[in-house]
């Protein structure tokens, strides 16, 4: 059984980006060695998204020292819990069923998300939310029909306004949103607004595999060792095996 389970979570992502293939996805082309865009996408993180999603497998100390981020700047500025001290896990103090009763369902935990969705549907879909009233919180998104969540960046972005085009389906004329247009009062035009979510999905993405640098850089000499070993075993054999031919 328990075979089973891993099989099924390895293949979890592999599942999920096959039921979204219909959807157009925007590539993140995100830089897990860019330290700058990973500070920022903390930054982002903690102050637009902490609120309501924890990461609770991360520590803020580990955080600190992957993305060399001073200890005390990590207190000061991204530390929001009176009670977390720097070696606590990133979990966020909003009660399960506060969150349930406000949401409909308690926020999930996003260390892992990025593993899960795949970078490139998380930098489209913070790119896809437009206005529609009839929604609790105001708000729609283009590749998640019907979010649970509000637009926590719309002050970045300013508010996404849809635009729609007309497609058959099924033989009948359905409009359909294709793309979002801003009204031009966020902090951020355009350009910069990409590039926050970029910095932000690439934090989420160093989240779920804190070691993928670390571990692709290892696979390198690993592959010389196996190189050089079977080299090694060639010769060996030739060796032992010519006084037998």
């Amino acid at each position: 059984m328990k075979k089973w389970i891993v099989i099924l979570f390895a293949l979890l992502p592999s599942l999920v980006m096959a039921a979204g293939a219909k959807v157009h996805l925007d590539q993140a082309n995100n830089d897990l060695s860019d330290k700058a865009s990973l500070q920022n996408g903390a930054k982002l993180f903690m102050n637009y998204c902490f609120g309501c999603h924890s990461t609770q497998y991360q520590r803020y100390e580990r955080v600190a020292n992957d993305l060399g981020i001073p200890l005390d700047l990590m207190k000061e500025n991204l530390i929001f819990d009176p009670k977390a001290k720097v070696g606590s896990l990133m979990e966020n103090a909003i009660p399960d069923k506060s969150a349930a009763k406000w949401f409909g369902a308690p926020p999930p935990d996003l260390t892992l998300v990025a593993r899960v969705r795949g970078v490139d549907w998380l930098y489209t879909y913070l790119r896809s939310f437009y206005a529609d009233p009839s929604r609790p919180f105001g708000v729609n998104n283009i590749i998640f029909p019907s979010v649970g969540m509000p637009h926590v960046l719309e002050e970045l972005q300013g508010i996404p306004h849809p635009v729609y085009e007309t497609k058959i389906v099924d033989g009948e004329e359905h409009k359909v949103v294709v793309r979002t247009e801003t009204n031009g009062r966020g902090e951020l035009n355009r350009e910069e607004y990409d590039n926050a979510v970029r910095d932000l999905v690439n934090f989420l993405e160093y989240s779920g595999d804190p070691v993928k640098l670390e571990r692709h850089a290892l696979g390198w000499w690993v592959m010389a060792f196996l190189v050089i070993f079977t080299v090694v075993v060639v010769f060996l054999k030739k060796e032992y095996w010519r006084d037998v031919h």
